[in-house]
């Protein structure tokens, strides 16, 4: 059981860096392929799903993670 758990740790923990990764900096998803867009605009679409995914992929780690540290 503690190899399984520590298994989905890992394969969550990739998952977060990747989510993390595609995110732009600060600007959204349409800085990191080239566009400009120097105005301030609410998160949409694929940049709000990138967000979301990335939120549940954290509570999904921390979760695995105290199961991880509470069984033995």
């Amino acid at each position: 059981m503690k190899n399984i758990l520590l298994f989905a740790n890992m394969v969550s923990a990739i998952l977060i860096i990747v989510l993390i990764l595609v995110q732009g900096k600060g600007a959204g998803l349409g800085s990191a392929w080239g566009g400009g867009g120097e105005m301030f605009q609410t998160r949409r679409g694929v940049e709000k799903l990138t967000l979301r995914l990335t939120v549940i992929m954290i509570v999904i780690f921390f979760i695995i993670s105290a199961l991880n540290f509470f069984i033995k």
